[in-house]
C-alpha cells in the first residue's frame, strides 16, 4: 500500500470513529444508595465515647459513603431491655450489649456481662471464645433465634463495688442497695445485697438521693468516666469477676443485605472495639486506683472472700443444670480455670 492510500484510508476510519463517539447516546451512571444503620449501645455518652464510638466513626469514614452508622447511646431509641425485640423486629439494626442486660432468649445468656469469677482479667474473655470454643457455641444458640445474628464478643472492665459506705467484709454487703446486671446482681443477693434496675442515665442522680447506695456494674475506669466516682466515696477491689463479655449483634436482614466487603470492614471495626478496650481499661483499672483522688480503697481480707468464690462455683454447677448447652460451657469454664492455676504466674498467682 502506498503512503498516500495508507493516510486516505485512516482518516476515513477516524472520522467513523469520531462519528460513531459523537453519535452514541449519554449514558447517566447509576447513583448507589448509601446503606443506613441505627445501632444502640448499652452505654451512655461518656462511655460510649471510649467502647464503641471510635470504631463506628472509624468504619463510617472507610465505608466512604457506601453505608453510615448512626450510632445511639443507652436508652435513647428503646430501654436497654427491650434492644433485643427492637432488633428482632429491624427498628433497630445492631446492638452493642451484652446477652444478659438485653434479654436474650438462648439459654447461654446468662453467662453474658458478669458470669461470678468466669474470669480473672480482661484476657480471658477472648481467649475463652476463640481459643476454647465459645464462638461455636454462641452461634449455635444464636442460630436458633429468628431475626437476630450474634457478631463478635469483648472484653470490658472487671465488676466491682462503689459505694458511699465503705465496705471491709461480707457482713457489710447487707443491704447496699446497687445498680448491677441481672446475673451478677442475683448472685450477690446470697450476701445480703440488694440490686436495682434504673435507666443508666439515672444512675448518678439516684446515688445523690440516696434511692442508691452504690454500683456493682463496673470497674474504676467507668466510675471516673461517666461521673459515679464523683457521687461516690469508696471503691471495693475484691471484683465480682475479671471481665465483662459484651457482644455486637446485628438484625439479620440487616445484615444479609450488606455487601461482603462492608461485612468484613464491619468485622475489622468491631476488631478495633475490642482492642482499644483491651488497653484502655487495664490503663485505667490501675491509673485511677492510684492517681484517682476520689474514692478510697477498701478490701474484704481474701480468706473471707473466699467464701465468695466458693458460692461462684455452686453457682456455676446450677446453671449447668439449665441445659446441655450450659453444661458445656460450664465444663469449658472449669478446664480453662484449672488450665490458668497450673499454668502459674502470670495466669494465675
Amino acid at each position: 500500500m502506498k503512503r498516500r492510500d495508507f493516510l486516505k484510508k485512516a482518516g476515513v476510519g477516524a472520522a467513523a470513529v469520531a462519528a460513531t463517539t459523537v453519535n452514541a447516546p449519554f449514558v447517566h451512571a447509576a447513583k448507589k444508595t448509601t446503606i443506613k444503620w441505627r445501632m444502640q449501645t448499652y452505654a451512655g455518652a461518656a462511655l460510649s465515647a471510649h467502647v464503641c464510638k471510635p470504631a463506628i466513626d472509624a468504619f463510617n469514614k472507610a465505608a466512604n459513603g457506601e453505608m453510615v452508622i448512626e450510632l445511639y447511646n443507652a436508652d435513647q431509641l428503646v430501654p436497654t431491655g427491650e434492644l433485643f425485640r427492637a432488633m428482632q423486629k429491624g427498628t433497630i439494626d445492631c446492638v452493642q450489649s451484652d446477652d444478659d442486660s438485653i434479654a436474650a432468649p438462648v439459654d447461654v445468656s446468662i453467662f453474658g456481662a458478669y458470669f461470678p469469677f468466669a474470669s480473672r482479667y480482661s484476657l480471658d474473655v477472648p481467649v475463652l471464645w476463640n481459643w476454647y470454643g465459645l464462638n461455636e457455641i454462641w452461634e449455635e444458640a444464636f442460630s436458633e433465634v429468628k431475626g437476630v445474628k450474634w457478631l463478635s464478643v469483648g472484653a470490658w472492665d472487671p465488676c466491682n463495688f462503689a459505694t458511699t459506705k465503705p465496705i471491709r467484709s461480707l457482713k457489710d454487703l447487707k443491704g447496699l442497695r446497687v445498680f448491677s446486671f441481672p446475673t451478677g446482681g442475683r448472685f450477690m443477693q446470697q450476701f445480703g445485697v440488694v440490686p436495682m434496675t434504673l435507666p443508666w442515665e439515672d444512675i448518678e442522680m439516684a446515688i445523690q438521693t440516696g434511692e442508691l447506695d452504690g454500683v456493682a456494674w463496673s470497674g474504676i475506669t467507668e466510675d471516673y468516666t461517666v461521673g459515679w466516682a464523683d457521687v461516690t466515696k469508696y471503691y471495693l477491689t475484691n471484683p465480682i469477676s475479671g471481665a465483662w463479655a459484651g457482644s455486637y449483634y446485628a438484625n439479620t436482614d440487616s445484615w444479609d443485605a450488606m455487601p461482603k466487603h462492608l461485612q468484613t470492614l464491619f468485622r475489622l471495626s468491631m476488631d478495633s472495639s475490642h482492642y482499644y478496650r483491651q488497653h484502655w481499661y487495664w490503663w485505667g483499672e490501675a491509673h485511677y486506683r492510684t492517681k484517682g483522688g476520689k474514692l478510697k480503697l477498701t478490701s474484704i481480707p481474701q480468706e473471707e472472700w473466699k467464701v465468695v468464690e466458693d458460692a461462684a462455683l455452686k453457682f456455676w454447677d446450677e446453671t449447668a443444670k439449665k441445659s446441655p448447652r450450659s453444661a458445656k460451657v460450664v465444663k469449658i469454664l472449669k478446664e480453662y480455670a484449672q488450665t490458668m492455676k497450673d499454668a502459674g504466674p502470670p495466669y494465675r498467682y
